[in-house]
Order: structure tokens, then sequence, then C-alpha cells
């Protein structure tokens, strides 16, 4: 069990140093959430009415209701900020040193994966905070009760991160996975608008945004915040994670590499 806190210890403080020394990276995950909000949110309040729907108890403005989806927003870039860092050590050798540890790789991973969660949400509460100073506030416990949706919803984020830094092996191909899978992922979701605004439409854009894991993550936010229960989108994004984090294990499994260097 020593072990096991020493590695877990040593791979979070590693990431945390990591962050302290990219002030570039803090700055810039606040910076398009905040553009969003301040920016593109103007723009789209008067061209689009929103119903008295689930958590609210009344109308609110545009900008309230994207704060959860921009929320989703840093836990989604990061993690897969997080997974490119991945494939950087890797390219490095740092990465092969750290797999080669006598711990299981399943909680090497999970150390790593701990580590980038933790930022990210510290990112999510100073952005909440700025929300909150230009007048986009949340009810007070619901600051509390959000913290364990954006753990489970950062994990699940993260660990998509890793399934897709498992298959990438140059650095220069992870820019075009990113963006093939982020783009799609946050703009076919809830985050920006509401799902009966997307039946509106089209209904298969609807099945669509209905059928994206990022989707139940930020509801599961977007509930938390208004402390509410949302029992659907913690299975969802429950089992979503445990189906990502699964595959990236699978995905760092030496005995996968070797039959493939067999075949």
């Amino acid at each position: 069990m020593t072990a096991y806190l020493t590695a877990l210890v040593a791979i979070v403080t590693r990431e945390a140093l990591r962050f302290i020394h990219q002030r570039e990276r803090f700055i810039a995950a606040l910076v398009r959430p905040l553009v969003w909000l301040l920016v593109f949110a103007a723009g789209f309040r008067a061209a689009l009415g929103l119903s008295i729907i689930p958590p609210y108890q009344t109308y609110i403005t545009y900008e309230t209701y994207i704060v959860p989806g921009l929320c989703g927003m840093i836990l989604l870039f990061n993690g897969m900020q997080s997974s490119l860092s991945l494939v950087y050590d890797r390219e490095m050798g740092s990465m092969k040193l750290l797999l080669t540890a006598p711990l299981p790789r399943w909680w090497l991973l999970f150390c790593k994966l701990l580590g980038s969660t933790a930022i990210s949400i510290l990112q999510v509460y100073v952005f909440l905070a700025i929300a909150a100073a230009f007048g986009v506030a949340m009810p007070a416990l619901g600051y509390v009760t959000v913290f364990p949706a954006l753990i489970l919803a950062g994990l699940m984020l993260g660990c998509l991160g890793l399934l897709l830094s498992s298959f990438i092996k140059q650095l220069e191909n992870f820019a075009g996975v990113m963006n093939f899978v982020i783009f799609p992922m946050f703009f076919l979701s809830s985050a920006l608008y509401p799902l009966w605004k997307m039946a509106e439409s089209s209904e298969l854009l609807h099945d669509i945004c209905a059928l994206n894991p990022f989707t139940h993550a930020v509801e599961l936010i977007r509930f938390a915040l208004y402390v509410q229960w949302n029992g659907s989108a913690l299975f969802w994004t429950l089992i979503t994670t445990i189906a990502f984090g699964l595959a990236a294990a699978w995905g760092y499994d030496p005995g996968r590499r070797q039959i493939r260097k067999r075949a």
C-alpha cells in the first residue's frame, strides 16, 4: 500500500508542477469559455429563447444556461491536453520509464488521470468565480454539490483522452484527432443549446446529441449546480467512464502490443 500511495503522490505532484510551470495553459483554459460567455452569449441571447425546463424554475438568460456547458468544455479540453502530454512523454521516453514501475499499469494510469482531473476541477471553480463576478451566479449550495459531478465528468473525459493517446503514436497526429473528437462532442451536445431546440431543427441531430456522452456529463453538472438529482445523467456518465477506462487500460496493455507486432 505504501508503494501505491508513493506513486500516487509522485504522479499527482508531477502533474501539479507541470501545470504551475505552464501558466499559459491555465490562461488558455479560461479564455475559451470566457469568450463564449462574454462575447458569443451576448449575440445569441436575442436569437435563442429558452423555455422553463428542469433544473430551472423560471426563465433564465442564455449566459446562465451555457455556464454548465462551458464547465464541461474546460474538462473536455483539459482531458485532451493531458492526453497530449502522454503522447509527448512517450516520445521523450519518460512515459516508458513510468510504465515500467513495479506497479499495476492501471494504477499508474489512474494516478495520471486523477492528477489531471484535479487540475481541471480547479480551473472550473476559477471560471465559476469569474462568471459570478460578471453576474452569472449559481445557488450557493450548488458550488458544493457540483464537486462530485465535476469529478465524475472529469474522469470520464480524462479516460477518453487516455484511450485516444493509447492509439496515437506521433505527436503531429494528435491535433487532427483532437479536433475530430473535441468539436463534434462539444457542439453535438446540450452544452450550448437545449435538446428540444435541436429537435426543432432536426430529429437526427437531437438523437445524436442525446447519445453523446458529453451531453450526459453536461446535464449532470447542470443539475448538480442547482442542487438537483439527475439519475439518468449520472448512470450514463458512470457507465461511459467505466467503458472508456477499461478501453484505455486495454490500449496500454503491453501484451496487446506484442500480439500486434507478431501479427
